[in-house]
């Protein structure tokens, strides 16, 4: 079977983007654009290898990330050029004389789906030459000068995206053509197909929207409420390798009742070593950092490191803010945000220490405000926030920290607010927790993961 190797084009200074840095080191979500982008193509089944190139001068760098992430499938660091196709150049030369398919993505591009990279080769097992496209849906206009020349017919126009793919062979005839002829100008690979071998077809695979290019300063701002939006999903019937959680050590705040007992539960059968905390069973009150702090203490003075924080404490109080007592608001906002930034700061050494996992919880609520919700919403929101930033502050610490998104669960909590909902509605608290379990065993930073109730029975 003909190889298909992924080539990430991350050769850009990024000069329109207004940054010191190029975009692909533009931090989103935990980590850099490019490392998201390598995360798309290292965990996609049909990918069999990864070559990066990239800007000669940011090679070093790329080659520290590279390391540090323990990526598998990256085989080639590759140095670009000066225009683009140099760098696709130097990829089809690097596997000059092999038979395999080339999958050209812009390093820009990070939330390319599993869904387009499957497609893209599943087409590939037919067609020699693939592009990513969307219908065009504004009107184009072809201009001379400061006016209209034509309007073309927008039914027949396509946007293009990455990847675009070819078999070795075809690409590298292409660019052998194109670069004999002294006018040759062109902006992208199957640009060079079209025009310099029209005899092989270029197949169409539909894109997304969200399969954007960090190009301007302003798709900063989009790109990263996309990742928000986006999250991680993972069904309700997850279950999650928990051989290797043998021996680890837990500490779950929130832990009598609902997501946070069935959490502890569901470790100490995998056989961690789990201390729970709340404030019905252990009077620890996540708002009160000296609360925390003992919690801490007590599990650092029994076991020789700590590997798992997860912080399930929260509260929800349905009402109108205009009737809500000041100090139920007051509550609300110390137990869900300041109980978080709590729990963080005093894990911080703890899994600094252990290079462990950080784990918080938000709500389906935190993507816009909501009447009834405004404290419990707003808060919720925060945490995503939160979540994003110390991920990426606590990176070099080698700390992972994400965010459980649940739908809505049956807990007590829940009950209390809302009485009794029919149970195929609502996600099980065990369910939640098992996909809570399954983020402890992944390499995720700085994601939100939604848990659906998909497979759930």
């Amino acid at each position: 079977m003909i190889k298909n190797i992924a080539v990430v084009l991350a050769g850009g200074i990024g000069s329109r983007l207004g940054l010191s840095t190029p975009k692909q080191f533009f931090k989103v979500a935990g980590k850099t654009v490019i490392e998201h982008t390598i995360d798309a193509f290292e965990r996609n089944a049909h990918i069999d290898e990864i070559a990066i190139v990239s800007n000669p001068f940011y090679v070093a760098e790329v080659e520290n990330i590279v390391v540090r992430s323990g990526w598998k499938k990256v085989k080639k660091i590759l140095a670009g050029g000066k225009e683009r196709y140099d760098s696709s150049l130097s990829a089809i030369r690097a596997y000059e004389g092999e038979e395999v398919n080339l999958l050209f993505h812009d390093a820009v591009r990070p939330l390319v789906s599993e869904r387009i990279i499957d497609d893209v080769c599943e087409a590939l097992k037919i067609h020699e030459a693939i592009d990513v496209t969307l219908p065009a849906v504004d009107t184009i206009i072809e201009a001379e000068g400061d006016h209209i020349a034509t309007i073309p017919d927008r039914s027949r126009l396509q946007r293009g995206q990455t990847p675009q793919a070819f078999r070795l062979a075809v690409i590298a005839e292409a660019y052998r053509r194109a670069l004999k002829d002294p006018a040759f100008k062109v902006t992208d690979d199957c640009g060079v197909v079209v025009k310099y071998m029209p005899e092989v077809p270029v197949f169409l695979v539909k894109g997304e929207e969200s399969n954007m290019k960090l190009t301007y300063k302003e798709d900063t701002y989009l790109l990263d409420k996309l990742f928000q939006l986006r999250g991680l999903e993972m069904q309700g019937d997850i279950k999650p390798d928990t051989d290797r959680l043998s021996g680890k050590v837990a500490v779950v705040f929130g832990g009598s009742y609902g997501i946070g007992l069935d959490t502890a539960r569901l470790l100490q059968e995998s056989g961690c070593r789990v201390y729970a905390f709340s404030r019905s069973t252990t009077h620890t009150d996540v708002s009160q950092m000296a609360d925390v702090r003992e919690a801490f203490d007590k599990v650092a003075a029994k076991e020789a490191q700590i590997d798992f924080v997860i912080n399930t404490a929260g509260v929800l109080n349905k009402e109108p803010l205009a009737t809500m007592d000041y100090d139920t608001i007051r509550r609300a906002i110390d137990t869900n945000y300041l109980g978080v930034v709590n729990v963080a700061l005093a894990a911080h050494d703890h899994l600094a220490k252990s290079r462990g996992k950080l784990i918080f919880f938000t709500s389906s609520s935190y993507t816009r405000g909501r009447a009834f919700y405004s404290i419990y919403s707003s808060t919720k929101a925060a945490i995503v926030n939160f979540v994003q930033a110390i991920a990426q502050e606590w990176d070099t610490d080698g700390i992972a920290v994400n965010c459980i998104n649940p739908e809505r669960t049956k807990t007590p909590m829940r009950v209390k607010n809302f009485g009794t909902e029919p149970d195929d509605t609502l996600l099980k608290s065990e369910t939640v927790a098992r996909a809570t379990v399954a983020t402890l065993l992944t390499d995720y930073t700085g994601q939100v993961i939604d848990v659906r109730r998909g497979g759930q029975s």
